[in-house]
């Protein structure tokens, strides 16, 4: 379990500081495409940001910004359901 724990520390701070502003999209992509597989719930909500994540998207940056935040949350949100 703690590493679950850690899992969901890591992405709540990740989430908060890229929302913020204190951290850039590509440190925010290279971070969760180097995390490692997670049981379920985790696993599917990881898989999704890990897809959405691999390729450069060519967006408006306030819209792009806003999807990558709900990935995030989607990861930090299933262990709730």
């Amino acid at each position: 379990m703690k590493k679950i724990d850690d899992l969901i520390a890591s992405v709540t701070s990740i989430h908060d500081r890229y929302r913020a502003g204190r951290m850039e999209r590509e440190t925010v992509r290279e971070w969760v495409l180097g995390l490692g597989g997670y049981p379920a719930p985790y696993a599917e909500p990881l898989s999704e940001a890990a897809v959405w994540f691999r390729p450069l998207r060519d967006m408006e940056l306030d819209a792009l910004k806003a999807a990558d935040l709900e990935r995030l949350k989607a990861i930090i949100e299933a262990g709730r359901a």
